[in-house]
């Protein structure tokens, strides 16, 4: 996918950092479109459909964790990377952002350079999925589709935000692997993206209550795996 091709939402209440922070992602050559609050966030993505939603966490109307919550509720919106750029840098916090079904966090004050680069290893994920050859995963009465971005377990289609698919994806690639907890953040979180401790487990639960308790066994002080 060509960067001409390529929609960003930024939604900040900070006008300043909306200004400094879509120049520099319009001059790479990124379609960027904007937004002050919650509510606009979600207007503005479901008329544009962007492929990355960067989020500010406290904003005036609607907070960013309901902002995510309702944009991951729309199923054209489904496969939206969205990331929080935010100056709370909280394990609360983060910890929120993600069971709200956020991919990423990005802590300010950042350098807009930097902001750039790390944006743009989030969107290599979306030229990652264009790559994929495994498309289909059938575990008995789960079928996972990953070109599409859907499940299904036993004829009822599961929505999952896209960090809870990706990690599901990868331990259903081969179910009784125990996969160590290094291995999961580096293939499902990439190694220029730092995320806490607790994210592996705070994903591994939604699924589990998703998916079924039993399909997703711990292996203390290793990793998981994924139950056939």
């Amino acid at each position: 996918m060509k960067k001409k091709d390529i929609k960003i939402l930024l939604v900040d209440d900070e006008q300043d950092i909306l200004e400094i922070v879509s120049y520099n992602l319009s001059s790479e050559g990124y379609q960027v479109f904007t937004a002050q609050n919650g509510i606009e966030a979600i207007a503005k993505a479901k008329k544009a459909k962007p492929h990355l939603i960067i989020l500010d966490v406290m904003m005036p109307e609607m907070d960013g964790i309901e902002a995510c919550e309702k944009i991951r509720e729309i199923p054209d919106l489904n496969n939206a990377i969205i990331t929080f750029l935010t100056a709370r840098g909280e394990d609360y916090s983060q910890v929120a952002g993600f069971e709200a079904g956020a991919d990423d966090y990005i802590t300010k004050p950042i350098k807009p350079k930097v902001l750039v680069s790390k944006v743009k290893a989030l969107l290599r994920r979306l030229k990652d999925e264009e790559s994929s050859t495994d498309a289909i995963i059938k575990i008995g009465d789960l079928v996972i589709n990953r070109e599409e971005y859907k499940i299904a377990l036993k004829g009822k289609e599961i929505i999952l935000p896209r960090k809870e698919f990706e990690l599901l994806s990868l331990l259903a690639t081969k179910p009784g692997k125990v996969f160590k907890r290094e291995e999961i953040l580096d293939k499902v979180w990439g190694n220029e993206v730092v995320v806490g401790g607790r994210t592996i487990d705070v994903h591994i639960r939604k699924l589990r209550e998703k998916i079924g308790n039993k399909s997703f066994k711990t292996v203390k002080g290793v990793g998981y795996k994924f139950v056939n």
